[in-house]
């Protein structure tokens, strides 16, 4: 998955891919100058983002990416400790739900110290790869 990454936000914040299991995925973010807010604290845009990222790739587990595409419907997260640069995160995303046109993922935000930086989780919906293409499309 991180060969797909080059040109997306991905790579702009860092995000790696580092583990996958059955029904699970794991990535990293390290955070950087870029990560912060001006107070110097980690934004949470960035922690969201690699939330996000954890639990939309985890959906790529269960289907054919050649026919269906994931898109994230509902994101939510508390952030329950403040990130600081140089901070390893790993975001680790577990399936609670597996349907055929929905998922829901639990995702955990760790600092390297097993601090809980975030948990929230990532509803998506899974559809044919030609009807996100067609309802992406400009209609007349």
């Amino acid at each position: 998955m991180n060969a797909i990454c080059p040109g997306t936000l991905m790579e702009t914040l860092g995000i790696r891919y580092t583990a996958v299991g059955e029904d699970w995925i794991a990535c990293t973010m390290k955070v950087t100058q870029s990560h912060l807010r001006t107070e110097g604290f980690l934004h949470g845009g960035a922690t969201m983002a690699l939330l996000e990222t954890a639990g939309s790739s985890g959906s790529y587990l269960f289907l054919d990416p050649q026919r269906e595409v994931v898109l994230g419907i509902d994101v939510s997260a508390s952030h329950l400790s403040p990130g600081k640069e140089g901070d390893l995160l790993t975001a680790t995303a577990r399936a609670v739900h597996v349907g055929r046109t929905t998922q829901l993922w639990q995702v955990e935000v760790r600092a390297q110290d097993g601090r809980l930086v975030s948990v929230g989780k990532v509803t998506n919906v899974i559809l044919p790869r030609s009807a996100a293409e067609n309802g992406l499309k400009k209609t007349e």
